[in-house]
C-alpha cells in the first residue's frame, strides 16, 4: 500500500509496520518511566522499562538488518546488549537480596 502524508511518501510494507511497532515499544518505555517516577515523586526506572527496551530494540534491530543499515544495526545491537546486561544485574541483585532475607 502506498501512503502520502504531508509530502512524505512511502510504501507501507510488512517491514515498515514492524519498524513502527518496534519504535512504538521503544517509545512506550519513556512514558512508563515518566509515569512511574511521577507516582513515586522521584526518578525511578521500573523493570518493565528494560523489557520494553529489549523488545523495541530487538524489533528495531530486525528492521535495521532488513534495511541493511550498518549505522542503525550497530546502534541497536549495542543498545540491546546494554538492556540485557541491566536486566541481568537487576536479577542478580534481587537474588542476593532474597538470599539475605
Amino acid at each position: 500500500m502506498h501512503v502520502d502524508i504531508g509530502g512524505l511518501s512511502f510504501d507501507l510494507t510488512t517491514w515498515v509496520l514492524i519498524g513502527f511497532f518496534g519504535q512504538l515499544l521503544f517509545s512506550a518505555r519513556f512514558i512508563i518511566q515518566w509515569i512511574s517516577s511521577e507516582r513515586r515523586g522521584a526518578s525511578h526506572m521500573p523493570i518493565v522499562f528494560w523489557y520494553l527496551s529489549i523488545g523495541g530494540g530487538a524489533t528495531l534491530l530486525a528492521y535495521a538488518l532488513h534495511r541493511e543499515d550498518p549505522v542503525f544495526i550497530v546502534g541497536q545491537a549495542f543498545g540491546v546488549f546494554i538492556y540485557l546486561r541491566n536486566l541481568q544485574l537487576i536479577m542478580r541483585q534481587r537474588r542476593s537480596e532474597g538470599a539475605g532475607a
